[in-house]
């Protein structure tokens, strides 16, 4: 992932926080915020309840693979914050879950419009 399309600072995460909009999975809260860029910004939060360092390294590994591989609309900061129970999810379970919150804020970019841009 691009530095340019990571949250780096605690700013923009409390940004994120204090004014996105929330939605909610069993594996994942997930916080979206328009920035007003031409890049989406993505930030990933694993907290130390989770599990030790190696449990959240692997959960947060899983989450950027999940939203890697889905085409997200350009303007908006994300922050994908990790439930207890990603800790036994697999990769599948987790990427349904990254999808379908997405696609609830209606973040992700069609197959119809990628044809036609």
């Amino acid at each position: 992932m691009k530095k340019k399309s990571r949250l780096t600072t605690r700013a923009q995460f409390v940004a994120v926080y204090e004014s996105g909009h929330a939605q909610v999975d069993q594996f994942i809260v997930m916080r979206a915020l328009n920035n007003g860029l031409d890049v989406s910004r993505l930030g990933f939060s694993v907290t130390k309840n989770i599990g030790n360092a190696v449990v959240r390294n692997r959960v947060r590994r899983l989450l950027k693979e999940a939203t890697r591989v889905l085409d997200i609309r350009q303007g908006y900061d994300i922050v994908f914050i990790a439930r207890s129970r990603c800790v036994n999810a697999s990769y599948i379970q987790i990427s349904n879950s990254v999808e379908s919150l997405l696609s609830r804020i209606h973040v992700l970019v069609n197959k119809n419009e990628a044809v036609s841009a």
